[in-house]
């Protein structure tokens, strides 16, 4: 009996055995290289983390240089006004000097002399001796010190907002740096069959892109022709708006830089920026102000020469053109380039002038 129950336990530990290695083989390796679909993914995800940082960048200069010119503004003010108190400071010290020539000065004058204004100002109730005259005087310099305190507070605080500012600045920098340097290695590790493969793809799909542009303006124009009564809705560029149209596309091949607003490379915000300055209108080197420095507009009432924004927040603008492209800054990856108006998800759009 027990050797018989002895080779049925062999028996079973080798089936079990038997079971568990054909598991193990079937199982699916856990460390799988990643697709050219997952690199791409991941190599977009960076340059969009990337442009996100640079538009935060943009914002910041924007604020830093609000912040310089307030300063600037601050410090005359604070000179004018350290130059009235000194004034007033010298004729109180001459009046004293005057009234107590040949006498040896009391406290109070002794304090009115003082070069410490606070230990000056907490005194001043104790100058008896000084005329009703020479009182307003000291008054006057009582308001003068007040004010000149207020300006060093005012032009202290924006020091310190400077200083955040550029610390942001700093931040940000090395983010864009940080992703892209990351971005640009993904693109390194691709093998070149798998290079090869992801640009054939991305040939492709720009050839579908072109195939049904063609094919909408095949349909545009085939209904114009039956109908050529219909009102046209959408507006061809003029004045302002096709300089600008016409600028933005004169960029398309130029690269793609972080910070960038011309002549040979830009960013997203950067491009639009020169392409309306053309028109005469200034905009801010920043996306998200961007959206702010014109008249909303609806997708479907598009005209050529309004800016179209993506994301939220917002992180990116292109040019609308007509027959529903943009010209845009994408990323480091490629240049200057048409895309279609929906290529991204879109969060509005604005009509500059």
């Amino acid at each position: 009996m027990t050797d018989g129950r002895k080779r049925t336990a062999r028996a079973l530990a080798t089936l079990c055995i038997a079971a568990l290695g054909a598991s193990l083989a079937s199982a699916p390796a856990s460390t799988a290289d990643p697709s050219i679909d997952d690199v791409r993914d991941r190599v977009e995800t960076l340059y969009h983390e990337a442009e996100q940082a640079s538009e935060r960048y943009n914002d910041a200069r924007l604020r830093l240089a609000d912040a310089e010119d307030r300063l600037a503004a601050l410090q005359t003010d604070l000179d004018r006004q350290r130059e009235r108190t000194e004034t007033i400071r010298d004729q109180v010290a001459a009046n004293v000097v005057a009234d107590y020539q040949g006498q040896a000065l009391s406290t109070a004058s002794q304090v009115v002399l003082s070069d410490d204004p606070e230990a000056f100002l907490s005194q001043l109730t104790t100058l008896s001796e000084i005329s009703s005259q020479q009182a307003q005087v000291v008054a006057d310099l009582a308001v003068e010190v007040d004010r000149l305190e207020m300006r060093e507070e005012v032009a202290q605080r924006e020091v310190d907002t400077i200083e955040r500012t550029r610390a942001v600045l700093a931040e940000e920098k090395a983010l864009i740096e940080e992703r892209a340097a990351e971005a640009e290695a993904l693109l390194g590790e691709l093998e070149a069959e798998e290079q090869a493969e992801l640009e054939q793809a991305q040939r492709e799909e720009a050839q579908r892109e072109e195939a049904q542009r063609e094919e909408a303006q095949r349909e545009e124009q085939q209904s114009r022709s039956s109908t050529p009564r219909t009102p046209v809705t959408e507006a061809p560029a003029s004045g302002g708006a096709a300089a600008a149209v016409q600028y933005a596309l004169a960029q398309v091949g130029d690269a793609y830089v972080y910070g960038a607003a011309g002549p040979d490379a830009f960013d997203c915000s950067g491009l639009t920026m020169m392409a309306w300055a053309q028109a005469g209108v200034a905009l801010p080197h920043s996306s998200s102000a961007q959206m702010g420095s014109g008249t909303p507009v609806s997708v479907s009432a598009l005209q050529p020469g309004d800016l179209v924004f993506y994301y939220s927040p917002v992180s990116h603008v292109g040019i609308y053109i007509g027959n529903g492209q943009i010209v845009h800054a994408s990323n480091p990856s490629q240049p200057v380039n048409v895309a279609p108006v929906s290529s991204m998800p879109v969060s509005g759009a604005v009509r500059p002038g």
